[in-house]
């Protein structure tokens, strides 16, 4: 792939020649925007993942009692049906007579429905709704190889709920946190899906881009230099994410110590 994308073939010496021009082509206006919407996108992704995610893993981890592995089951069912049917069945609640525009409505807290679909609003439901298995489940078997020893520890020293949750079990489960959170970042970063079918194609992502491009014939260099871009940018997402977890555990050592 990376060989495809770095030939072009002369018609005046009949054969390939080295070039990045398809290379040089992504740092343009259009697609620069293009590839910084995709990490945001994913970043964006991400952080709601875990916002939702942390607390439901924690409530399977342990509150759910005997019914855990009830809820697990429920976490992973949607597993077991179409793509397709769950993003038809969100057109209906998202519509402007669905669920939420009727509830919302129903509390007075809008007096005209909302235009959740064809929009970023209604890409992100669904992006959420999609990958926060892949969030739970991670943070899920952290927090469930945790001592609570630890907890009550904490709790006779005088820590406050939040004071063990950050200075105690966050910093312990921060393997799954990570684990989680880039198995929701990178699918992200090249879904195309989602967008096309929710955004009502109106938004451009990496996914699409290379989608458009990998259909065409004369564009599937184009398609694979773009595939390396996003290589290059996830495994330096990568590669951050790593260092600032490092960085994040050491500075709880360190505050603890002090």
């Amino acid at each position: 792939m990376a060989v495809m994308s770095i030939r072009i073939y002369s018609p005046d010496l009949g054969t390939y020649l080295f070039s990045l021009d398809r290379y040089w082509q992504f740092f343009s206006g259009t697609y620069f925007l293009i590839m910084l919407k995709s990490l945001l996108l994913a970043t964006s992704t991400g952080i709601l993942c875990f916002v939702v995610g942390y607390p439901l893993a924690y409530f399977l981890a342990f509150g759910a009692g005997r019914f855990k592995l009830f809820f697990l089951f429920l976490l992973i069912l949607p597993f077991w049906t179409n793509f397709l049917l769950h993003v038809y069945a969100w057109f209906f609640v998202l519509d402007r007579g669905g669920i939420i525009n009727l509830f919302l409505q129903a509390l007075g807290l809008i007096t005209e429905p909302l235009y959740l679909l064809n929009s970023i609003v209604g890409v992100m439901i669904l992006m959420v709704y999609c990958y926060l298995p892949f969030m739970v489940l991670p943070i899920y078997a952290a927090l469930e190889r945790l001592d609570y020893a630890l907890f009550e520890a904490s709790n006779d020293l005088g820590a406050t709920p939040f004071e063990t949750w950050y200075h105690v079990i966050l910093p312990l489960s921060m393997t799954g946190v990570l684990s989680g959170f880039f198995l929701v970042f990178i699918p992200s970063f090249g879904e195309f899906a989602i967008p096309g079918l929710m955004g009502g194609e109106k938004f451009l992502f990496v996914g699409s881009i290379i989608a458009q491009y990998a259909l065409g014939h004369e564009t599937i260099t184009s398609a694979v230099a773009f595939t390396m871009m996003s290589f290059i940018v996830l495994l330096s997402a990568t590669v951050l994410g790593t260092v600032v977890k490092k960085l994040f555990v050491q500075y709880s050592k360190v505050h603890h110590d002090t």
